[in-house]
C-alpha cells in the first residue's frame, strides 16, 4: 500500500500533509489525509524548478510522519517512480590517510536497473577506501586492470574496465569497451551500470555528479584516485600554471587506431575494444594516464590530475602513482569491470557475438571516436 500510495504524493500535497502533522500528531490521521488525495491530479510540473533533494527529504519526513519508519531510509526516484536507496558517504582523515565509506548509492537520479541489457539491481554496498594525503608519482604509468581506478566524492566508484572479453576468452587480449558505438551494457544517463553484486559504478563522465557546475569554471574536485591524486571532469585551464587563464575543455590523447585488426575479432578498428586505441603524444592536452600536473581551486600550489573525458579513455586506465590495496577487485572485493549478464565474461549477444540492437539501435549508442578536434 505504501508505495502506490507515495507514488502519487506531490509537492502540494505534502505541504498538506506536514501542515496537518503540525496541527495533529496522531498517525492515523496522516494516512487518512493521504488518502482523500491519491486521486487528484499529479501537480508535479508546477514546481519543476524545485531542488529534487528537497522533495525527497519531504517525502521522507512524511514517511516518518506516518509511522512508516523502515521505509523513512529510502527515497521515490521521481524520473522513474521507483523506489531508490539514499546515499550514504563518509570522509574523514589523519595525518597520513584520506578514509572514505559508502554505499555506493548515488546521491543523484539515475537509469533503471535491471534493464534489458544490463540485468542487475542496485544495492546498498559496505565500500571502505584508503588514499594517501601526500600521494607520490612512481615515475612511470602503472596500467590498472585489476583494480578500482578511483572512488568518485559521493562513494560510487570509478572502474573503466569491463569484464567481457571477445568469443567469452579473458586470454583473447580483446576486452570489449563498455562505452562502445557496437555494444550495449545498459549504461545509464551518468555512464553507469550496476555489477552482479549491486554495486553501481561509473565507466565515464559521471553528468548528475556535475549537473551544479557550469562550463565556463574549472572543473570540481569529483573524487579521488586509487593512489590519492585528485579527479576533475573534462574543462580546466588552458595554462596548466595559470589559473588566470582561460577555461577549456581538456582533450585526450588517444585515438581509434587505423586500419583493421591483424587478428582476434578482426574487422575495421572502431572503438568497440580497449585495444582498438592507441596513444598520440602531444595529441590532446593530457598525457597516457589522461591527466597532467596543474593548479586547481583545491590545489593553488600545483598537483598532479586526472581528468574524466568525454572521448577515450573517458576514465583513465593507468595511475601515475601506487594504488592503495583497498581498491583491489581481488577476493574480497569487488567484481572485475562491468556486466552485460552474458556469462563467463561475454556479451549479452552470444559467443563473440552482440546483443540485438531495439526499434531505436543501441541505448546510448555512440558514433565511432576518431582523432579529437583541435
Amino acid at each position: 500500500m505504501g508505495e502506490s500510495l507515495l507514488s502519487k504524493i506531490t509537492r502540494r500535497q505534502l505541504h498538506a500533509l506536514q501542515t496537518h502533522q503540525d496541527h495533529d500528531g496522531h498517525h492515523h490521521a496522516h494516512r487518512h489525509n493521504a488518502h482523500s488525495h491519491i486521486h487528484e491530479p499529479m501537480d508535479e510540473g508546477q514546481y519543476a524548478g524545485d531542488n529534487r533533494d528537497d522533495v525527497d527529504r519531504m517525502r521522507r519526513n512524511v514517511l516518518v510522519g506516518m509511522g512508516m519508519l523502515p521505509l523513512a531510509g529510502m527515497v521515490l526516484n521521481p524520473m522513474h517512480q521507483a523506489w531508490a536507496l539514499s546515499n550514504e558517504v563518509s570522509i574523514r582523515e589523519d595525518s597520513r590517510y584520506r578514509y572514505i565509506t559508502s554505499n555506493a548509492i548515488p546521491d543523484h537520479s539515475m537509469g533503471s536497473f535491471p534493464n534489458r541489457s544490463n540485468p542487475n539491481s542496485i544495492k546498498a554496498q559496505s565500500l571502505e577506501f584508503r588514499l594517501p594525503i601526500n600521494p607520490e608519482r612512481s615515475g612511470r604509468f602503472m596500467p590498472n586492470p585489476r583494480n578500482l581506478f578511483g572512488v568518485a566524492v559521493n562513494g560510487v566508484p570509478f572502474d573503466p574496465f569491463t569484464a567481457e572479453f571477445w568469443q567469452r576468452d579473458r586470454k583473447s587480449g580483446w576486452r570489449y569497451e563498455a562505452i562502445s558505438p557496437t555494444l550495449d551494457l545498459g549504461l545509464d544517463q551518468n555512464n553507469a551500470h550496476v555489477q552482479p553484486n549491486g554495486t553501481y559504478h561509473y565507466h565515464g563522465v559521471p553528468k548528475g555528479l556535475i549537473k551544479s557546475w557550469s562550463p565556463d569554471q574549472h572543473s570540481i574536485r569529483i573524487g579521488f584516485a586509487a593512489d590519492g591524486f585528485p579527479i576533475y571532469a573534462m574543462f580546466g585551464y588552458e595554462n596548466p600554471n595559470d589559473p588566470n587563464s582561460p577555461i577549456t575543455p581538456l582533450r585526450s590523447s588517444w585515438q581509434v587506431k587505423s586500419g583493421t585488426r591483424p587478428g582476434g575479432p578482426g574487422g575495421k578498428y572502431d572503438g568497440t575494444y580497449g585495444e582498438d586505441f592507441e596513444f598520440i603524444p602531444g595529441l590532446g592536452d593530457l598525457d597516457e594516464a589522461n591527466g597532467r600536473e596543474t593548479v586547481t581551486p583545491e590545489y593553488p600550489n600545483g598537483t598532479y590530475a586526472y581528468f574524466v573525458t568525454e572521448s577515450f579513455p573517458f576514465i583513465p586506465r593507468m595511475l601515475a602513482g601506487i594504488s592503495d590495496p583497498s581498491f583491489d577487485k581481488g577476493p574480497g572485493g569487488m567484481p572485475p569491470g562491468g556486466t552485460a549478464g552474458g556469462p563467463n565474461g561475454g556479451p549479452p549477444g552470444g559467443p563473440g557475438g552482440r546483443p540485438k540492437p531495439g526499434r531505436d539501435g543501441f541505448p546510448g549508442q555512440r558514433p565511432p571516436l576518431g582523432k579529437p578536434p583541435r
